[in-house]
Protein backbone atom coordinates (compact mmCIF):
# COMPACT_ATOMS: atom_id res chain seq x y z
CA UNK A 1 0.00 0.00 0.00
CA UNK A 2 1.35 3.41 -0.92
CA UNK A 3 -0.55 6.30 0.70
CA UNK A 4 -1.24 9.11 -1.72
CA UNK A 5 -0.07 12.62 -0.89
CA UNK A 6 0.26 13.71 2.72
CA UNK A 7 -2.19 11.21 4.17
CA UNK A 8 -0.54 11.02 7.57
CA UNK A 9 0.85 13.54 9.99
CA UNK A 10 2.45 13.24 13.37
CA UNK A 11 0.60 13.00 16.66
CA UNK A 12 0.00 16.41 18.23
CA UNK A 13 -0.28 16.08 22.02
CA UNK A 14 -1.98 19.47 22.32
CA UNK A 15 -4.92 18.10 20.29
CA UNK A 16 -5.52 15.07 22.51
CA UNK A 17 -4.52 14.25 26.04
CA UNK A 18 -2.78 10.94 25.61
CA UNK A 19 -1.94 10.80 29.30
CA UNK A 20 1.66 10.19 30.28
CA UNK A 21 3.70 10.02 27.10
CA UNK A 22 5.59 6.95 28.29
CA UNK A 23 2.28 5.12 28.71
CA UNK A 24 1.26 5.98 25.17
CA UNK A 25 4.50 4.90 23.48
CA UNK A 26 4.67 1.70 25.51
CA UNK A 27 1.04 0.78 24.65
CA UNK A 28 -0.43 1.52 28.04
CA UNK A 29 -2.66 4.24 26.63
CA UNK A 30 -6.35 4.83 27.26
CA UNK A 31 -7.59 2.24 24.72
CA UNK A 32 -9.73 5.03 23.26
CA UNK A 33 -9.75 3.25 19.89
CA UNK A 34 -9.23 -0.33 21.03
CA UNK A 35 -6.17 -2.22 22.18
CA UNK A 36 -3.75 -0.78 19.61
CA UNK A 37 -1.93 2.54 19.83
CA UNK A 38 -2.10 5.39 17.29
CA UNK A 39 1.43 5.98 15.97
CA UNK A 40 0.43 8.42 13.21
CA UNK A 41 -2.52 10.74 12.86
CA UNK A 42 -4.32 12.39 9.99
CA UNK A 43 -2.66 15.27 8.16
CA UNK A 44 -5.37 17.50 9.68
CA UNK A 45 -3.83 16.96 13.12
CA UNK A 46 -6.72 14.96 14.58
CA UNK A 47 -5.42 11.46 15.25
CA UNK A 48 -8.92 9.97 15.48
CA UNK A 49 -9.74 11.12 11.94
CA UNK A 50 -7.36 8.80 10.10
CA UNK A 51 -4.94 7.08 12.50
CA UNK A 52 -2.38 4.42 11.79
CA UNK A 53 -2.62 1.99 14.69
CA UNK A 54 0.03 -0.47 15.85
CA UNK A 55 0.63 -3.08 18.46
CA UNK A 56 3.60 -2.19 20.67
CA UNK A 57 5.58 -4.88 22.42
CA UNK A 58 8.50 -4.22 24.75
CA UNK A 59 11.31 -6.43 25.96
CA UNK A 60 14.43 -5.61 27.94
CA UNK A 61 16.33 -4.92 24.69
CA UNK A 62 13.69 -4.06 22.08
CA UNK A 63 10.49 -2.16 21.37
CA UNK A 64 8.54 -3.65 18.47
CA UNK A 65 5.77 -1.98 16.48
CA UNK A 66 3.68 -4.43 14.44
CA UNK A 67 0.15 -5.50 13.54
CA UNK A 68 -0.56 -2.18 11.84
CA UNK A 69 -4.10 -1.24 10.88
CA UNK A 70 -6.23 1.65 9.76
CA UNK A 71 -9.41 1.28 11.86
CA UNK A 72 -11.63 3.05 9.33
CA UNK A 73 -10.52 0.72 6.53
CA UNK A 74 -10.47 -2.77 8.04
CA UNK A 75 -9.84 -4.40 4.66
CA UNK A 76 -6.51 -2.64 4.10
CA UNK A 77 -3.62 -5.08 4.15
CA UNK A 78 -0.55 -4.11 6.21
CA UNK A 79 1.16 -7.49 6.64
CA UNK A 80 4.15 -6.41 4.51
CA UNK A 81 4.55 -3.22 6.58
CA UNK A 82 6.87 -3.85 9.52
CA UNK A 83 7.44 -5.09 12.06
CA UNK A 84 9.71 -2.26 13.17
CA UNK A 85 12.21 -3.00 15.91
CA UNK A 86 13.81 -0.26 17.99
CA UNK A 87 16.70 -0.58 20.38
CA UNK A 88 15.15 -0.19 23.84
CA UNK A 89 17.86 2.18 25.08
CA UNK A 90 17.53 4.46 22.02
CA UNK A 91 13.73 4.35 22.37
CA UNK A 92 13.99 5.34 26.04
CA UNK A 93 16.40 8.18 25.14
CA UNK A 94 13.99 9.47 22.47
CA UNK A 95 11.15 9.32 25.00
CA UNK A 96 13.17 11.35 27.50
CA UNK A 97 13.83 13.97 24.81
CA UNK A 98 10.10 14.18 23.99
CA UNK A 99 9.21 14.50 27.66
CA UNK A 100 11.73 17.33 28.00
CA UNK A 101 10.26 19.09 24.95
CA UNK A 102 6.63 18.91 26.08
CA UNK A 103 7.44 19.33 29.76
CA UNK A 104 3.91 19.26 31.18
CA UNK A 105 2.27 16.67 33.44
CA UNK A 106 -0.37 15.60 30.94
CA UNK A 107 2.37 14.71 28.49
CA UNK A 108 4.27 12.54 30.91
CA UNK A 109 6.84 14.77 32.57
Amino acid sequence: MQPAGDAYGGLIPEFFRFGPLQDHVFERSTNAMGPKTPVLGCECGEWGCWPLMAGITTTTDLVIWDAFEQPHRKTREYTAFGPFQFDRHQYDDALRALNAEFGSPEHGS
